[in-house]
């Protein structure tokens, strides 16, 4: 019996605990769902409620008139806002693994900023000091989510373009950024864990031959071995060339490895409408 409770845990079958909010983190009854909404206690990923402002959702001017807002004005404020929030939680609360913005137009998923730290610790003192914190001119609503597969929680049909619901989904419509904002901001990270990688290697290679490895630079990583002169032999018949080991041939293929180049961390653009404090 607990096997099963166990296996249908957050599923549909699950009649006690809400399967939508276990997936999305949210659900559109809210506190009247007549299902449990198990908030977790420690989680990768925080949920900034409602703090994305869609101009296409606020063209109308004073004068009742509406104002059009073209595509690739919209692209730049996403692109401006994704920047400056994924910016301020990696240099304030710690590495970021995945940043998600929800263009979904429910009253429980419109706006919803979903940030995947690397560590559950950063996550915490993220929700604590966000709380008391302010952005474009509002207060800042933050939670732990229970979401760690983006996924899972997102609409399958809306990325094929084939979702019948429109923005009244109950998962996710996820709103992309582009591609160079998003190689600027995890093309960085990629380098430098491919570096952390080959100086791993090198260092456990270098340990399992015993060698001394005296250079090693991050813009050229370079690895010189004290050259030894070999034994005079008798002479005689010379030994036969082996074939080098498993051990040596990796050795070789991490010294030819060479480092990419680095990209400088972005810079928060001065004239920005939104901001914290």
């Amino acid at each position: 019996m607990a096997e099963y409770l166990a296996s249908i845990f957050g599923t549909e079958k699950d009649k006690v605990n809400c399967s939508f909010y276990f997936k999305i983190g949210a659900c559109r009854h809210g506190d009247r769902c007549s299902r449990l909404h198990n908030k977790p206690t420690f989680s990768q990923t925080i949920a900034l409620l409602n703090i994305y402002r869609n101009p296409q959702n606020n063209t109308q001017s004073l004068d009742g008139l509406t104002c059009t807002v073209s595509d690739m004005e919209m692209q730049e404020h996403y692109d401006e806002f994704f920047e400056e929030v994924f910016t301020e939680m990696e240099e304030k609360y710690g590495e970021v693994e995945e940043m998600n913005v929800c263009d979904n137009l429910g009253d429980h998923l419109v706006g919803n900023v979903y940030v995947k730290f690397r560590n559950e610790e950063d996550a915490e003192k993220a929700v604590i000091d966000l709380n008391n914190r302010w952005f474009n001119g509002q207060p800042i609503h933050a939670e732990l989510s229970p979401v760690t597969d983006f996924r899972e929680a997102c609409c399958r049909q809306y990325e094929m373009g084939e979702c019948t619901r429109g923005g009244f989904c109950n998962f996710m419509h996820l709103k992309p950024i582009s591609r160079e904002l998003r190689r600027e901001l995890y093309g960085r990270r990629r380098k430098g864990y491919e570096r952390n990688i080959q100086k791993r290697q090198i260092s456990c290679l270098a340990g399992l031959f015993h060698t001394d490895i005296f250079l090693y630079s991050l813009q050229a990583p370079q690895v010189s071995v004290p050259i030894q002169r070999p034994r005079q032999r008798a002479r005689g018949r010379p030994r036969p060339r082996q074939a080098p080991s498993q051990r040596q041939r990796a050795f070789r293929a991490i010294l030819s490895l060479q480092p990419g180049r680095l990209l400088l961390p972005p810079t928060l653009n001065p004239s920005l409408s939104f901001f914290f404090f």
